[in-house]
This record gives C-alpha cells, structure tokens and sequence, in this order.
C-alpha cells in the first residue's frame, strides 16, 4: 500500500518560516520525482516545486528564493522549506510523487497540510 504521510503546516505569521516534510511508503521513492502543489482560496492547485529522482530542483517564480524542495532517499522523505511566508502563501499544500516508464505514468497522492500565514 502506497502512503504519502505530510506533516509540518500549521499557523504562522508573515516573514514566519515553515518545514513541510512528506514521508513516502510502499515505492522506490529514489525512483520518484517529488513535488509539492499547494491550492490557495478562491484558486486553482499549482505546482510549487519539483524535485526529480536524479536531485535537480526547481520552483514556481511566486516561491523563488524563498522556498527550497530537498529529499532524503534513505529516510523516503521530501521536504519543503518555507522562508519569508506571505499571507498569500496560505493554502492546502500537497505532496505528489510521480514515476513515468515506458511511456505510463504513476502517481500518488498526499492528503494535504493546512499551511496558514497570518498579516
């Protein structure tokens, strides 16, 4: 069974920092690439970072050198640092890992972390 358990959001007030950690079970997690999405109110999901199998990170501009996508393959865990957090930062932020081999992609899922930035 494939898990993607996320912990680390909570309330904070703006200029604030946060660490977003995802634990994966049940796949080679260093043959994933991890991402985080995260869906604001009043607004579509977006992606906000990606960090592949092979390390190579990158970010949405909206969270460029603020937020910083790392992995740790012998913990299965991707984590997400949040610096200088806007209230524009609030959302559900999701973890995602995805696989694509032979032209056939696997996905799966987090359940979200409520990540609140307060004026």
């Amino acid at each position: 069974q494939v898990q993607l358990v996320e912990s680390g959001g909570g309330l904070v007030q703006a200029g604030g920092s946060l660490r977003l950690s995802c634990v994966a079970s049940g796949i080679t997690f260093s043959m994933y690439d991890m991402r985080w999405y995260r869906q604001a109110p009043g607004e579509q999901r977006e992606l906000v970072a990606t960090i592949t199998s092979g390390g190579f990170a990158n970010y949405a501009d909206s969270v460029k050198d603020r937020f910083t996508i790392s992995r740790d393959n012998v913990k299965n865990t991707v984590y997400l640092q949040m610096n200088s957090l806007r209230p524009d930062d609030t959302a559900v932020y999701y973890c995602n890992a995805e696989r694509t081999r032979w032209s056939r992609t696997n996905a799966y899922w987090g359940q979200g972390t409520q990540v609140t930035v307060s004026s």
